[in-house]
């Protein structure tokens, strides 16, 4: 991000809240129905506010050219997977 690096670091922070809020609503749903879905979502919201919280907190001006976006592929990659073991392995869940 480019401008006044306290901004940068409040937008930042807020994203990374907000991500782990999400991924604490999937874990609730996990907790209540126990399917592989929701866990895989909150594991995956959980990785992308580390990569949201990893650039401020290790002062990393530019994102993509790190090892830090490789958490936010895996945490896509993890989705895709999840949606995909769901569609195609059946009501294991």
């Amino acid at each position: 991000m480019t401008g006044d690096p306290i901004m940068n670091a409040f937008v930042a922070g807020a994203l990374t809240v907000g991500y782990l809020m999400a991924g604490l609503f999937f874990l609730r749903f996990w907790a209540r129905t126990r399917d592989r879905l929701f866990l895989a979502f909150a594991a995956a919201f959980a990785l992308m506010a580390t990569n949201q919280a990893l650039p401020t907190l290790l002062n990393v001006h530019r994102e993509e050219a790190s090892w830090i976006y490789l958490l936010r592929l895996a945490a896509f990659c993890l989705i895709i997977a999840a949606i995909l073991g769901k569609n195609l392995g059946g009501r294991r869940g």
